[in-house]
Order: structure tokens, then sequence, then C-alpha cells
């Protein structure tokens, strides 16, 4: 997929190349971050891809989508084998920085799989060509055979690449409530976490819940190791009531598809949060503080407007 001998672009032709990328763009930004949880990783990809399309040989393309999709998909499988390295040294649990997804439900997909938290935490465990082979099919419906071609294997490859990816994340997912159910027990859990109610908090969460905090190693109020059980987590929630949402503003906001909320305080993004639930309560609480992993979402929210 080298380029050959391209000549510069002009003006007028950029212009009318970037209009064009534009529009495929989403589809490659959804890929990345799907593969790689960080916006701005996925952000590099997609910068890198545009950067490589300008100096390709265009004319020998038939499919510029697809051939995009193939480039951005094989450069996000090397960066996933680089970033896991570096998470084996995390200070911490590892969660995925959050993206808004207000405008776009899907984030460039046909539908919204592979993009929640609890499933890109899943994610992380495969293999990068595995992890690949569930967004392609999962989040973007691309039949066997065209993601036999994007990790260059076998269909029958490909075909069994899924199915381990999928057994993988059957085996450790629950079956959740529907989206309003997920807001309504956040919103109590927000209110009962607010007051330092202990026996509130207890009684909106599933007996194995869990709570992941990821600081990166940088915020004092960020655990570093997980908190398990209905009775620990709300203790842990509890004790740090009065100190933690004191002076805080609580917006609400869409991300990876599901209902979230930013606190912020004095205008400064201190922490986003979001849970997952089953018909017996919130089983996961995944708070992201690390300064980094806020930026993009706290700018999204402050260019709303909303609370």
């Amino acid at each position: 997929m080298g380029s050959a001998g391209r000549e510069p672009l002009v003006r007028d032709e950029l212009a009318e190349l970037a209009d064009e990328f534009a529009l495929m763009r989403p589809r490659l930004f959804g890929i990345a971050y799907r593969m790689l949880g960080s916006v701005a990783d996925a952000e590099d990809i997609v910068q890198d891809v545009w950067v490589k399309w300008q100096a390709q040989d265009r004319a020998s393309v038939r499919d510029a989508m697809a051939f995009l999709v193939t480039m951005t998909t094989r450069l996000a499988i090397n960066a996933t084998q680089t970033a896991r390295a570096r998470r084996e040294t995390y200070a911490g649990p590892w969660l995925p920085e959050p993206v808004d997804t207000t405008a776009d439900p899907v984030l460039g997909a046909e539908r919204g799989a592979a993009l929640e938290v609890a499933v890109l935490v899943l994610l992380e465990k495969l293999t990068p060509t595995e992890r690949a082979a569930f967004v392609l099919r999962e989040a973007f419906d691309y039949p066997y055979g065209r993601i036999a071609e994007v990790l260059e294997t076998s269909e029958v490859n490909a075909r069994k690449l899924l199915s381990r990816a999928r057994q993988a994340v059957a085996a450790e997912r629950r079956t959740s409530v529907d989206v309003v159910q997920q807001r309504r027990l956040l919103s109590a859990f927000l209110s009962a976490a607010q007051a330092g109610d202990f026996d509130e908090l207890e009684s909106l969460f599933a007996a194995d819940v869990a709570s992941y905090s990821d600081g990166g190693g940088a915020v004092r109020d960020a655990s570093r190791i997980p908190v398990f059980g209905r009775t620990r987590v709300a203790k842990f929630v509890a004790s740090f009531a009065a100190r933690f949402w004191a002076d805080v503003r609580v917006d609400w906001v869409e991300a990876n598809g599901g209902p979230s909320v930013l606190v912020t305080r004095y205008g400064e993004a201190v922490a986003w949060l979001t849970a997952t639930a089953t018909a017996d309560g919130i089983d996961h609480l995944y708070w992201v503080m690390h300064p980094a992993k806020l930026a993009h979402i706290s700018a999204a929210v402050s260019a709303r407007g909303t609370g």
C-alpha cells in the first residue's frame, strides 16, 4: 500500500481530497478507537492514514473506503501491540478513554457494538487480530471474506478468530438492563454517593459489584486496585463522599453509546463515571480520573454548554 511517485497535490485537488476523506473519517476513527480504546491514539492513526492517502497512487485504488479501512485496521493492529506493552506497567486499572457519542451514537459503525466501556475492557484480553475480527464483524458487519482480506488470512481462519473473540466476550458479559434503566440506576447512585448513604448504595448494587478507577497513578482518589463486593464498594464510595463531591458540577453526557456523567470542580474535569447493570443491580462502576483521558470528553461537554 505504499506510494507510487505521486506529484504534489495542487490546492484545489487537496481540498477536494480532504472533503472526500472527511466523509470516510468517522468509519476509520470508529475502527481505530475500538481497537485502541484511546481517542488520541485513534486520531493519530487516522491522521497517519490521511498523510499516506495523499501520497498514494489513488488511480490504482478501485474502492477508496475498502483501501482506507484496510490501512487503518493494520496500523491499529500494530499500535495495539505497542499499547499492550505499555499497559503492562500501567499504575492501577487501565480503562478506555471515554468518547462523546452524542452526535454519532454508533461511532461511524453499522451498529454500536464494541463501544461500551465494559466490552472494550474485555477486548483488551484478546489478541490484536481477534480484536480486529470482532470489531469489523460486530460493529461494521463486514463479511468474513472481507475480514480475511484485511487481516491477510484465510476466510476459515477469520471465522476462527471471530469465534474465539465472541466466546471470550460472552464468557464474561452479562445481560444488561436497557439504557433507560441504566440511567435511572446511575442517577440513583449519584444521589446516594453524594450523600454518602451507605445503606442506599448497598441496595443499588449487585452482590458481586466491582468498582474500577483509572487515575494512571497520578490521582489520589483513584484506587490502584479494583474494589469488589456490595459491602466493600458501598463503604469505599461512602468513605470519600464528603471530600470528592464537594464543590462539583455533574454533567450528563452520552459517551460510548450510553449514559454517563462528567464531574468537574471549578471548571476542571476530575472524573468521568459510568455504570453497567443487570436485573440484580449495578454490577460495574467505571471511574476515569486520569487527566489526559478527560480532555476530549470535557471539551465535548464544554462545547455544548449543557448540564
